[in-house]
């Protein structure tokens, strides 16, 4: 979906025509499921957030200003739902849950970084860096956009992104 047809189906929004969402759901479910899925970590939690986005995009449409990066606005209210509902449901984990069968071909090092999460690891990332990648992996917007987007130099996006890379290949992540 280009700018131009993203800030149509806001318009329609805007007008109380669903269809205007509707546009914007078929041109972005996916992208969107993928960013949330990425931060709560399982499917039916992803799912169940996705969900509560098209709902929110209907209600805070009004709240859209035209600055050319809609992917980013998008992401970026997907990654803060995901976040709170991470915030909203936290709960410990009963020792009892934890499987006892330890490998002993591994060392200890690599045992934790296997068991590590894509969650686990993303959260030694300080917000900045998460949303750097974010932005860059999950949004696949180019280091000139999300300058763009965030209004900072273009040097301090790469700089973080490349900080957050390093910290995530510590955790074994590519």
């Amino acid at each position: 979906m280009t700018q131009s047809e993203f800030e149509a189906s806001v318009a329609k929004i805007k007008r109380g025509d669903k269809e205007g969402l509707k546009e914007i759901y078929e041109a972005y479910i996916s992208y969107i499921y993928t960013i949330v899925l990425g931060v709560v970590g399982n499917r039916e939690n992803a799912e169940d957030v996705t969900s509560e986005f098209f709902i929110k995009i209907w209600t805070v449409a009004d709240a859209y200003q035209s600055n050319g990066a809609h992917k980013a606005w998008l992401a970026t209210i997907a990654r803060n739902m995901a976040l709170d509902f991470l915030r909203k449901n936290k709960r410990e984990i009963p020792t009892e849950e934890f499987e006892e069968d330890v490998s002993l071909s591994e060392t200890p090092e690599e045992e934790v970084v296997g068991e590590m999460s894509v969650q686990e690891a993303l959260s030694t990332l300080n917000e900045a860096e998460r949303q750097v990648v974010d932005m860059k992996v999950l949004g696949e917007m180019s280091f000139k956009e999300i300058s763009e987007s965030l209004g900072i130099p273009m040097g301090t996006v790469t700089w973080r992104y490349q900080n957050a890379i390093k910290k995530l290949r510590r955790c074994g992540y590519e």
